[in-house]
């Protein structure tokens, strides 16, 4: 008998069975085998000494190994974003900046087109003559925390490129869309770009939903994250309604692109 057999069959012509060759008796009719069972691998041998056998191990995760997860890519993008508002109201309250009005987009853009690229750093009530406004931090809190989740999910599935991008459009392009629609108005904050990131991760979940299919997202509580953007402008006269309208439709729209890709 060979190491390889996996079975020897009985040798009574009325049984036949296939039993484990490791045994000296059929178990099925007794009939005898053998004389003494073979002798036992030398691996197993070392582990019944008390020698451990070799554990195998995993390699490194390799790129598109599993589809959704990116091997190795820490959320730089996403830590990018948070990083900039926290530093922007760091350097407000240490006086650094003489206020964050200075970065904030405010119609007319006159020479100061830049501001829209800067106002979703900067979170600056402009009914408050100092920093102790409540509401001011609620709203840059919950859209920061909103931002660091979808955009590290994000990140995990396109990289960080995309992320920025879908960001940045979401943010910047929603504060001039609504410094262009509505007079004698700022825009202040990334709720654009939050609820950008929100819907460009929801996408597929949700096309899986409509579709009877599995998904491991949680929508509903991404739903309520997106509503709780989506209603700050009642509380916050500075968040603006049109900035978070036109962040979930491209986020809608990247969703789909990127699914697509």
């Amino acid at each position: 008998m060979s190491p390889a057999d996996l079975f020897v069959v009985c040798k009574n012509p009325d049984c036949g069975a296939e039993v484990s060759p490791y045994v000296t008796e059929c178990p099925y009719c007794g009939t005898r085998l053998r004389k003494r069972a073979p002798k036992l691998d030398k691996r197993l041998q070392r582990v019944s000494r008390g020698h451990r056998m070799p554990t195998p191990s995993l390699g490194r995760l390799r790129r598109g190994e599993i589809p959704g997860i990116r091997a190795d890519q820490p959320p730089y993008a996403t830590w990018l974003i948070v990083l900039a508002t926290c530093g922007v109201w760091v350097a407000a309250r240490a006086g650094y900046l003489d206020s964050q009005a200075g970065l904030v987009a405010a119609r007319p853009l006159a020479g100061h087109w830049w501001h829209v690229l800067t106002t979703p750093f900067a979170y600056w009530d402009p009914a408050a003559s100092h920093f102790s406004s409540l509401g001011e931090g609620v709203y840059q809190f919950t859209t920061l925390v909103a931002a660091a989740l979808f955009g590290w999910l994000l990140e995990r599935r396109h990289g960080s490129l995309v992320v920025l991008a879908v960001f940045m459009i979401g943010a910047s392009g929603g504060a001039y869309l609504a410094l262009e629609l509505k007079a004698n108005t700022v825009a202040v904050g990334g709720n654009g770009g939050a609820l950008a990131l929100l819907c460009a991760w929801a996408v597929p979940d949700m096309l899986a939903r409509r579709s009877s299919n599995p998904y491991d997202g949680d929508l509903l509580g991404a739903a309520v994250i997106g509503l709780a953007l989506l209603a700050m402008p009642i509380a916050r006269s500075e968040a603006s309604a049109l900035a978070g309208g036109f962040g979930v439709v491209w986020g809608y729209l990247a969703g789909l692109m990127l699914r697509r890709r």
